[in-house]
């Protein structure tokens, strides 16, 4: 080999090593960057490159049927920190001088550390248990052995550089900022809300200072209003921050860790509509930390606004007779226990003293829509967030938070009976004209004998409607069965859910639902006893569904959602073209029969109250037994012969009918001639 290509080849061999070195330092280098030191580098490219910001979307509002607001937004300003524009290590003298605002303007800031300074030392809030364990673990300090509250901050204040600043109610202060910063995860794509809601004063004061205090905004957002608390807190919701299981629930759907979202109710139900979409600002920095520019790439899109079916004048009369009549039915039922004991009477309690609750309903029986929904106890939602005000809803023992309209499930008594009329009847299993001797005690099955509450003698369906007959209606069930009874029942709406748009209970149909089942548990049922319990708005829905001669609409609480101008429509629930959810087939004559019953009620039965009434009113009474006093029922319609209304109305432990009684017509009246609280208060029916 000569020398010249002996000298080349080690030229050849020297290149090929120095190419693998610089890929191997190039290897080298890159998994220093993206691996080991992968944060680090991200942090550089942020402060060099560009950033994307979410933009809160405007959340929809929600009016009632006639476009009287319910919830609504209302201008806020939050004082905020965005690590944009924060110098590095300023963060903590950012935090010390915001505080110091805050004291002089006596404005609140966003404080959750659950640790507390007294007298000089450290310690923790009453409820610290998962809270501590978030602390030590290994989402944050990752040591269990810190157990003090002094240990605690201390680790914290090590965490956050903020250990030698040696006023301990100042260093408390910051670790609280920084703490919260790290939790709701502070970053460049996500602002930090340091305190929300602030007043003009501090607005303005802060506004003063930013030039000072880089990194630090006032931002322009909505605060939830609700206009009137008490109207419909069952129904329309709340909304509030996302919990940590809600985030890792909604985070793939554009939600970030300071939104908010509805909790319950229309807030809830409706979230997609309502929400609207977030908008996106792009930052671009140069290497120096300058900002270059900054664009809106995506404009957020607010919410969409919701109409509901809801009436508002007449659901505040509902709410008022609803807990007026409660307490008239109390009150006599107090007098009456107080009268029995000193005449010594063998029933001295169970007259309607425990009469607490309740909850009453109207329909359009056009189309199921739902005018009014009232539940007693009532409270103020828009006092939910309160904490005094929580612990005393959370501690009732009448459960105001407890929506006895769509969740309280009640034995129907004899308003189940119309079912039972118009089940037999179309089953063929009677006619208008059969006649059952009504002897008080029916006892086919000897261990399930129903006792009537007077002696009628051979009696037909339409004076045993009318006189709410419970031997006639026992022996009708036993000849139709159990099975056809139920079947029957959940073609009009009971123990089947509504259609509402929120959360409803199902209710219990006996038989199909009951566990164990003889044969006379048959007629039991059939008096609307037994296993049978049914929220107001099934009995409101089934009422309904009788006026509309068997056929049945989906009930729902949304009139229309627009877009936020309101110049665009969305979703149109027309009541010219409601939603046929089941049809039980039943003859025109069937169903004539059962009505003129039902009208009978009212003229010569059991309701006669209600013939007083200015419009003709086709009703149904019942009374279930239970622990306590008695629970009463009444669900008519109105006007009889061309029907606009169906309404039912439960009292819990009521005792009289008439109570329930007066609470529809208070609520008809409101209905047919617009009267107002202040009218029915000045003049109500009883």
């Amino acid at each position: 080999m000569s020398k010249d290509k002996k000298n080349s080849n080690i030229r050849i061999i020297i290149c090929a090593v120095l190419i693998v070195l610089i890929f191997c330092g190039f290897t080298v280098r890159l998994f220093n960057w993206q691996i080991i030191n992968s944060d680090e580098y991200k942090e550089i490219s942020a402060q060099s490159t560009s950033y994307t910001e979410v933009s809160d979307a405007t959340r929809g509002e929600i009016l009632d049927v006639n476009g009287k607001e319910l919830a609504v937004n209302k201008t806020a300003y939050n004082v905020v920190i965005n690590k944009i524009y924060v110098a590095p290590n300023s963060l903590n003298n950012i935090i010390y001088n915001l505080l110091d605002l805050c004291a002089v303007c006596n404005t609140k800031w966003v404080d959750v550390l659950p640790i507390k300074i007294e007298n000089g030392a450290a310690k923790f809030d009453a409820d610290i248990e998962s809270e501590l364990y978030y602390i030590v673990g290994e989402s944050m300090l990752n040591d269990e052995t810190l157990s003090t509250a002094d240990e605690v901050l201390s680790a914290l204040s090590e965490r956050y550089e903020v250990d030698t600043v040696e006023d301990i109610n100042r260093r408390r202060d910051i670790v609280s900022v920084r703490y919260n910063m790290e939790k709701s995860g502070y970053s460049y794509s996500q602002t930090y809300i340091f305190a929300e809601k602030v007043n003009q004063d501090t607005v303005a004061v802060i506004s003063e200072r930013t030039q000072s205090i880089p990194g630090v905004e006032i931002r322009v957002t909505n605060e939830r209003v609700i206009k009137n608390g008490t109207l419909i807190p069952h129904i329309l919701g709340v909304v509030g921050s996302l919990s940590a299981e809600e985030y890792e629930e909604n985070k793939d759907n554009g939600y970030v860790i300071n939104d908010v979202i509805g909790k319950f109710g229309i807030e809830a139900a409706l979230e997609d509509h309502l929400r609207g979409k977030s908008g996106e600002k792009t930052i671009v920095k140069d290497e120096n930390g300058n900002i270059i520019s900054e664009e809106e790439s995506v404009k957020a899109e607010p919410g969409d606004t919701v109409y509901l079916t809801i009436d508002s004048n007449v659901q505040a009369v509902a709410n008022y007779s609803l807990q007026k009549n409660i307490d008239r039915a109390r009150a006599e039922g107090e007098n009456e226990v107080k009268s029995a004991k000193y005449n010594n009477k063998s029933q001295t309690k169970y007259l309607g003293e425990d009469c607490y609750c309740g909850g009453a309903v109207m329909l359009s029986v056009k189309d199921n829509s739902v005018i009014a929904a009232a539940s007693a106890p009532n409270y103020d939602i828009s006092k939910y967030y309160d904490p005094d005000y929580n612990a005393w809803l959370n501690t009732n023992e009448h459960s105001p938070m407890f929506s006895r309209t769509f969740d309280g499930s009640f034995s129907p008594g004899s308003a189940f009976k119309p079912c039972v009329a118009l089940a037999a009847l179309q089953e063929k299993v009677i006619t208008k004209n059969t006649a059952i001797r009504c002897t008080k005690h029916y006892d086919y099955y000897p261990n399930y004998v129903v006792n009537c509450m007077g002696t009628h003698g051979s009696i037909s369906l339409h004076s045993a409607m009318t006189f709410s007959c419970n031997y006639y209606f026992a022996e009708v069930g036993r000849r139709l069965g159990a099975t056809t009874l139920y079947m029957y029942a959940e073609k009009f709406g009971l123990g089947v859910k509504t259609g509402l748009e929120i959360n409803e209970s199902v209710g219990i149909l006996a038989g199909r639902d009951s566990s164990i089942w003889y044969e006379g548990n048959t007629v039991q049922a059939a008096i609307g006893q037994s296993d049978n319990t049914f929220t107001p708005m099934q009995l409101a829905t089934y009422t309904s569904a009788i006026a509309n001669n068997g056929v049945r609409y989906q009930t729902h609480l949304v009139r229309k959602i627009v877009n936020y101008e309101r110049d665009e429509v969305v979703l149109y629930n027309d009541p010219k073209k409601p939603t046929v959810v089941a049809d039980a087939g039943i003859s025109k004559s069937n169903v004539n029969t059962v009505k003129s019953a039902m009208r009978s009620v009212v003229t010569s039965g059991t309701a006669t109250i209600v013939s007083s009434y200015p419009k003709a009113v086709a009703a149904k009474t019942g009374t279930a037994e239970n622990a306590g006093s008695d629970h009463v029922i009444f669900v008519c319609y109105a006007p009889y012969d061309k029907p606009e209304v169906a309404v039912a109305v439960v009292l819990e432990h009521g005792a009289k009918g008439k109570y329930a009684m007066y609470t529809a017509m208070d609520m008809m009246d409101a209905y047919f001639y617009k009267k107002t609280v202040k009218q029915v208060q000045s003049k109500g029916w009883g």
